[in-house]
């Protein structure tokens, strides 16, 4: 059997938001640096999954004798564009114990008493972890700005506040990456109809939903302006085209095996003679 159609170029490099990045110019049905088809997509997609498989091993093998890396991924998007596809792809490839999720929902009363970043910092993967945040702290620099929640300075204090606590992450053993899976209005329309339409997917449907629909121009410059202030080189932002949820999918797959590639993970020395062991092993 051939093997499945790669990357052109690595997603690290074709979608990562550098100086200059502009929203308005990405185009959510693109596959940048993947010329492949979406049959192709899916084969590299199961291909790849057993090289996610191992480096996860890995990271949680070297924790185990006194490791401190690990991995944060954080997926900001709209309503209806992949999250959760992608999270149940990521978490299937991976063994659960090694896995720490967190879907951030609106925040308790409790939350809102602390700083923005206080639940957020007791989620923070532990060593030899792949976390994985569906929705983040970015929340709170998006419908906070698009809702007026926050006044401007406000605002601008937690751009910095994140930077700093990301750079914290960063120097601690942490790879973060960021994802803003990037659709389009209309396909965000077209899959809220298909909610409605299919009784098994009802449940996914909110009207608050459509009521966020109404501030589409304002969320993009929100995202617009989060991925100005906050795309650093130690954590940049990567935006995802996911009008095609299967590239998105295999994008993400990529961004998260380059990262722990990147850590140079290697499994841990065994302490003990492994040929005695073994030996002592099959006598037994």
């Amino acid at each position: 059997m051939p093997d499945a159609v790669g990357f052109d170029q690595h997603p690290s490099e074709t979608l990562r938001a550098r100086k200059g990045f502009l929203l308005s110019k990405v185009d959510p049905d693109a596959t940048p640096g993947y010329s492949g088809t979406k049959e192709d997509g899916q084969a590299l997609l199961a291909e790849m999954d057993n090289g996610l498989t191992e480096l996860q091993e890995k990271l949680f093998a070297e924790s185990r004798f006194g490791g401190r890396k690990r991995i944060l991924l954080i997926l900001q998007a709209m309503d209806t564009a992949g999250k959760g596809g992608i999270v149940n792809h990521v978490m299937a490839a991976m063994n659960p114990q090694g896995v720490q999720f967190k879907a951030f929902k609106a925040p308790t009363e409790e939350e809102k008493s602390y700083d923005f970043l206080w639940r957020i910092e007791k989620e923070v993967p532990a060593a030899g972890m792949v976390g994985v945040f569906d929705r983040s702290h970015y929340e709170d620099v998006l419908i906070h700005r698009v809702r007026a929640w926050a006044t401007p300075a406000e605002i601008k204090r937690r751009y910095v506040a994140i930077n700093e606590f990301e750079t914290r992450l960063t120097d601690s053993g942490t790879k973060v990456v960021k994802v803003m899976l990037h659709i389009s209005g209309e396909e965000q329309k077209q899959r809220l109809l298909a909610r409605l339409d299919n009784p098994a997917k009802h449940w996914k449907y909110s009207r608050g939903d459509l009521e966020e629909r109404a501030f589409w121009d304002d969320y993009m410059s929100a995202y617009q302006a989060a991925i100005e202030e906050t795309s650093t080189a130690a954590a940049p932002w990567h935006v995802v085209p996911a009008n095609k949820k299967w590239f998105a999918r295999i994008a993400v797959q990529q961004l998260l095996l380059g990262a722990l590639t990147d850590l140079n993970l290697e499994w841990p020395k065994a302490e003990f003679d492994v040929a005695m062991e073994r030996e002592l092993a099959a006598r037994s």
